[in-house]
């Protein structure tokens, strides 16, 4: 039996048939799009910044920004929908150094493509200028490589779509990119960085299974929101598996464990947890940071107060 690729009218066909029956499910390619609606009359918009970076490895102070990908959007405050892209950037750079292999079987950039090549500063600049919002998909990887490279994004408010929002409660097993597109009908080319930012723009789009709001509307909100970082300052070796599993990460530094929280009452849950769970009522001490969104997902420090338990 002999097979023919159809052409654009029957693979559609084919494809609609499919996404009827109930034991398929049809993921198509995602189409970059410049515009999504038109803009409410007399509506003041904002813009917005989607950004992606592929660097020469993952340590922010040995490793540099190869590529930056970004998109310069317009949002209605609102309502959290994005209505048109102003503007969309990809540059490579060169490191100075050779791009380790290891690095280049992710984003498949080679030494040959950015051998003498720069990103522009001043085109960077501009776009940063006029954004409200810097949004990032893991934003504490990207962060801390843009600021070293450009400080300007030190000012700017960032959110991240992993981080700031609670996949789990939405009824979402994972919150890599990836997936997430698919569970929209969507399929990409992953790992360089203009295809990653038409992803999480698509990403912005879509509304959430649960809080059934779009994604853009609730990273939003967390600009308002205060963030914390705490410390379980000489937390006993053998607890580290029930501070893991709580989410805490160990800061290899300052040889403690830490955990990021996003409200005051969260914090007073947590402290009580620790007093309770960690410490079994003994005599401690934690520390306290305070994030704001010009801080938070940076590696840059807040403001630190001790708490005696």
């Amino acid at each position: 039996m002999t097979l023919s690729i159809p052409n654009d009218s029957q693979a559609a066909d084919m494809a609609l048939s499919l996404a009827l029956h109930p034991d398929y499910r049809i993921l198509r390619r995602l189409q970059p799009q410049l515009v999504f609606s038109e803009a409410p009359a007399g509506r003041q918009m904002l813009k917005g910044i989607v950004l992606d970076t592929e660097t020469t490895g993952l340590n922010t102070a040995e490793c540099k920004v190869i590529e930056l990908g970004m998109i310069l959007f317009e949002f209605d405050p609102q309502t959290g929908q994005v209505h048109r892209v102003l503007k969309v950037f990809d540059e490579l750079e060169d490191p100075g150094v050779p791009i380790p292999p290891e690095t280049t079987a992710v984003h498949h950039i080679t030494d040959d493509m950015v051998r003498g090549k720069r990103i522009n500063d001043q085109e960077v600049l501009s776009m940063l200028a006029q954004a409200s919002v810097v949004i990032a998909h893991n934003a504490a990887f990207d962060r801390p490589f843009v600021e070293q490279r450009w400080p300007e994004f030190e000012n700017k408010p960032w959110v991240c779509s992993i981080k700031d929002i609670d996949w789990k409660a939405e009824g979402l097993g994972s919150a890599k990119l990836e997936y997430l597109l698919q569970t929209q009908g969507y399929f990409y080319e992953a790992h360089r960085a203009e295809m990653d930012c038409w992803a999480l723009l698509t990403l912005l789009l879509m509304v959430l299974p649960q809080s059934q709001q779009p994604v853009l509307l609730q990273l939003l909100e967390t600009l308002n929101q205060p963030q914390f970082r705490l410390y379980a300052l000489g937390s006993p070796f053998d607890t580290k598996d029930m501070l893991k599993a709580r989410g805490y990460r160990w800061d290899g530094d300052r040889k403690t464990w830490h955990r990021n929280l996003s409200s005051e009452k969260n914090v007073d849950d947590e402290i009580s947890w620790l007093k309770n769970k960690i410490y079994a009522g003994k005599r401690a001490s934690i520390e306290l940071e305070k994030l704001g969104a010009t801080l938070k997902h940076s590696q840059r420090q807040g403001e630190k107060t001790i708490v005696s338990l």
